[in-house]
C-alpha cells in the first residue's frame, strides 16, 4: 500500500494522512456498491486497503444518509466527504485517476473496469 499512498501524494500533491484517508473514501464507497468479487479481487491487489476502509466504518465514517442511499447519491456523499476533508475538485480527480491506474496494474483492466461500469456516471470523473 506503501507505493500507491506515494503516488498519490505525489500526484495530488497531499501529506500521507490525507492520500489514506482518500483511498479509504473512495474504496469504502465501491465496496457499497460494486459486486464483492470484484472488490474481493481489488482488495486483495491492493493489501492495507481493506484495512482502510475497515477503520473508516468502525469509526462511524462515511455512514451518513446520502451515502446510505446508494448509487449517485452516495457518489454525491463521497464526493462531499473528500472536499471536506480537504481535496480540491482537481485533487479529487488526481486521487481517483491515480487510484484507479494503480489498481489497473495490480489487480488487472477487467476487474477495475468492471467495477467502474457498474456505478452510474463514474467513468465520466475518472
Amino acid at each position: 500500500m506503501n507505493e500507491l499512498i506515494n503516488r498519490i501524494m505525489t500526484s495530488a500533491g497531499i501529506d500521507e494522512d490525507l492520500a489514506k484517508k482518500a483511498v479509504g473514501i473512495i474504496l469504502g464507497f465501491l465496496n457499497k456498491e460494486a459486486p464483492d468479487d470484484k472488490m474481493r479481487q481489488i482488495f486483495d491487489a491492493l493489501p492495507g486497503t481493506e484495512d482502510l476502509v475497515a477503520e473508516r466504518e468502525a469509526a462511524g465514517a462515511g455512514g451518513g444518509f446520502l451515502s446510505r442511499m446508494g448509487g449517485t447519491m452516495g457518489a454525491m456523499a463521497a464526493l462531499n466527504e473528500l472536499t471536506s476533508a480537504g481535496l480540491s475538485m482537481n485533487g479529487v480527480q488526481s486521487v481517483a485517476k491515480e487510484l484507479v491506474a494503480y489498481a489497473k496494474e495490480t489487480a488487472g483492466d477487467e476487474v477495475v473496469d468492471e467495477v467502474i461500469s457498474k456505478i452510474p456516471g463514474l467513468s465520466q470523473l475518472i
